[in-house]
């Protein structure tokens, strides 16, 4: 049977990487209350290179690194190292659940930058899902509340860090292979943190905690694979409303692990955020379906 028969798959594999992403930003915010930003990083983009290096060189050798359009490449690794910094750092001072839901703008941030810079046609629709959207992230960050500060700003611009990302991305996918654009970005990552490192690292690290150092990068490694795994069984349209399952995975870890949960207007404002991307999706997937 076709793999792209099998919805099911591609639903259980998408599950499964927004459960391993909520892992690893769980540990990551664990971790950065005791260590400095940069070392947790720099482990995690470590971890997963030198696991891509020993998985994928023997098969693919130089392919791995050989790429039709460099300069996007380097755009595409920069943004990525952006959304790290940003978004691990937010968590140091925001909770994990409405950290992620504010992330989850990305996809409303896309379609607006489509539009913009790209001249894609947007429908009224699809402006009116937006614009609620991100009126989705004032009850979460509303005035006198507890996340009305200036932290907030770090996940918010990781949000527009990682709709560039994804516009990237889409475009190399058609000329570059997804581990070449992953293995660079990593690569690249780890070379830019490992320049930054002085003056940024510990040596009396916890056996324990250097152990969830190195699990974050098998954590973010896997979830990736997961994630371009689960399109192989089913389409992006259909994998859509099982992406939010990550903002469900961040409450339950933020819950068992640091006993936080969102207020009734933080849950609100993520319910409105949430179905504003899902029905900028589903527009997005009807208006492709009738050309």
């Amino acid at each position: 049977m076709s793999t792209t028969k099998k919805p099911l798959y591609g639903v259980l594999l998408i599950l499964c990487a927004g459960l391993l992403l909520a892992s690893h930003d769980g540990v990551s915010k664990y971790l950065t209350h005791t260590y400095p930003l940069i070392m947790v990083i720099w482990m995690r983009y470590f971890v997963q290179t030198l696991v891509m290096l020993l998985l994928f060189l023997p098969r693919m050798r130089w392919a791995i690194v050989r790429t039709r359009r460099p300069w996007l490449q380097l755009l595409r690794a920069i943004s990525l190292l952006s959304i790290s910094v940003l978004f691990i750092g937010g968590l140091r001072y925001i909770p994990l659940a409405e950290a992620t839901a504010v992330m989850f703008l990305a996809p409303l941030i896309v379609t607006v930058l489509s539009a913009l810079l790209l001249h894609e046609k947007v429908s009224k629709g699809q402006w009116i899902a937006v614009s609620v959207g991100f009126l989705g992230v004032l009850f979460i960050v509303r005035p006198r509340g507890a996340l009305f500060t200036p932290a907030i700003l770090l996940p918010v611009c990781a949000s527009f860090c990682f709709a560039v990302y994804q516009l990237i991305t889409r475009r190399l996918s058609s000329t570059d292979h997804a581990v070449t654009s992953n293995f660079l970005s990593g690569l690249f990552g780890t070379v830019i943190l490992t320049a930054l490192l002085p003056g940024h690292y510990r040596l009396d690290v916890a056996h324990v905690d250097l152990l969830f150092m190195l699990l974050l990068g098998v954590l973010a490694m896997t979830a990736h694979m997961l994630l371009t795994m689960a399109l192989k069984y089913s389409t992006a349209a259909t994998l859509a409303p099982f992406t939010y399952g990550q903002i469900i995975f961040a409450g339950l870890v933020g819950y068992l692990a640091f006993a936080t949960l969102p207020d009734a207007w933080s849950m609100l404002g993520v319910l409105i955020i949430s179905c504003s991307g899902l029905a900028v999706a589903y527009l997005q997937h009807h208006a492709q379906s009738r050309v």
